[in-house]
């Protein structure tokens, strides 16, 4: 009872005492337990270069944080006491970007290690607007300085591949420990400064199976509309991570749990309380999800077209009740949801061709006669069509027959690919197929078209 009493006066403890007086705590190899082999050998010669040259350099963030976790990291985030434009000179190829605050890429053929330079304490003659949020702020200062001004505890480290120590500034190590996740800081002052930590705190906690924080937890729903004054751009760069994060279903779950999920997604919330909707976007994610672990590619255009399906659908449907012919209703529908969705993401013009290719394809899918299905074989985004396909069908929004005949035919060799046509039953109102012949056909088909599976 003394000791606590005694800690409760002196504010905190050992915790507060060492960042008041700006030590961190430094563990040796033996207590963190880095594996060297899981380093970047880019990342390590980013720190010694600077380290020659008489500079601080640290592999930081997320990376540290990963590394403590025995993962691998994707990527590699250096941090330096080095000005932008004494990093770039020492490297052959590095650019200095950014405006809110620069750092410097430096690129070696596929894989880029961020440099940064140690942040200062915020200025309260930094840029902002008026909800508080900072616009420009290159206030460079010590490294203390710079682990205060990092968001999480477990991403506020430090680790030094030329000594493997690590330095903790923010006890992260015991919360990694504890798989808590802790916003450095007042909460509310953080998630205003900069409102894309509210989905951040969103994708840490649910990538990394973390509890969040009580006191990190409590502002979210309040100031989730914030996110709203966020430029489209960088809402969309996180949206991203977080959908390719391969936890994006459990993301997602996330989202709505905090209350974020408003306006990221318009009408999401509804997709995923009506039943089909729901089964084809949990479907989605989790083969989203699988890719990832396997360290497949993910195609953003696929997954924003299978997350935005069912608002395409609900407006199609709409559009061919109102009397328009079914593929110009689609081609309207997808310019409704893709002109709705722009706003709030900035969906890249890529990304948004993608995802009217792979609408567009649905309706032809049901074209199995003729030359119309060796056409489609030859579109460039037919494997992305036929895997959009196989989610309809997986879902229940088609009969399993359609996709089943998609994969046969794909599958098969020339005379395969002629026996199945043959075998394909003609169109209804087909004048040129004998009355028995066609209601035979339909009773083997218990499938429905693809357009008027849609209705």
């Amino acid at each position: 009872m003394i000791k606590k009493l005694i800690k409760r006066i002196l504010g905190g403890g050992k915790k507060k005492a060492e960042t008041a007086n700006h030590l961190p705590v430094v563990l040796g190899p033996q207590e963190h337990r880095i594996n060297p082999q899981l380093l970047s050998s880019h990342a390590v010669r980013v720190t010694q270069t600077l380290q020659e040259n008489g500079f601080k350099a640290f592999v930081v963030g997320g990376a540290v944080r990963d590394l403590l976790l025995g993962v691998k990291p994707k990527d590699f985030d250096v941090a330096t006491n080095a000005t932008p434009e004494q990093v770039k000179r020492l490297f052959r190829r590095a650019f200095i970007i950014g405006k809110r605050f620069q750092i410097v890429h430096v690129m070696f053929g596929q894989e880029i290690i961020e440099v940064t330079t140690f942040r200062g304490a915020s200025s309260d003659n930094a840029p902002k607007d008026e909800h508080g949020r900072v616009l420009r702020d290159n206030t460079f200062g010590e490294q203390h300085e710079d682990a205060a001004r990092r968001d999480f505890t477990i991403n506020a480290m430090y680790y030094d591949p030329a000594s493997q120590t690590v330095l903790d500034y923010h006890d992260g190590i015991a919360d990694i420990r504890s798989k808590t996740l802790r916003i450095i800081g007042a909460p509310e002052a953080r998630y205003r400064e900069d409102p894309v930590r509210l989905l951040r705190v969103v994708r840490f906690a649910a990538k990394l199976g973390f509890t969040i924080d009580p006191a990190t937890r409590e502002p979210i729903q309040v100031m989730a509309p914030l996110i709203n004054n966020v430029p489209a751009a960088r809402v969309f760069d996180e949206m991203l991570k977080l959908l390719m994060s391969g936890h994006a279903l459990a993301c997602l779950q996330q989202l709505r749990k905090e209350g974020l999920h408003h306006g990221l997604l318009p009408l999401l919330d509804v997709v995923l309380e009506q039943p089909l909707g729901e089964k084809f976007v949990t479907l989605a994610l989790e083969n989203t999800d699988e890719r990832v672990r396997q360290g497949k590619g993910v195609s953003p255009g696929f997954l924003f077209a299978s997350l935005l399906w069912h608002q395409v659908l609900e407006k199609w449907n709409a559009y061919k009740a109102a009397g328009e012919f079914p593929i110009p209703a689609l081609h309207l529908a997808a310019d409704d949801v893709l002109n709705t969705q722009t706003e709030k993401l900035a969906l890249q013009r890529r990304i948004a061709t993608d995802m009217r290719d792979i609408w567009a394809m649905q309706p032809r899918f049901e074209r199995r006669t003729g030359k119309s299905p060796y056409k489609l074989l030859e579109h460039m985004r037919m494997r992305a069509g036929y895997d959009f396909l196989l989610l309809r069908c997986a879902s229940g929004e088609l009969d399993a027959e359609v996709g089943e005949w998609w994969s046969d035919f794909i599958a098969a060799d020339g005379p395969g690919r002629e026996e199945l046509l043959a075998k394909k039953p003609r169109a209804e109102g087909d004048a040129s197929a004998p009355k028995k012949r066609r209601r035979r056909s339909r009773s083997r088909n218990k499938s429905a078209p693809i357009e008027d599976s849609a209705t």
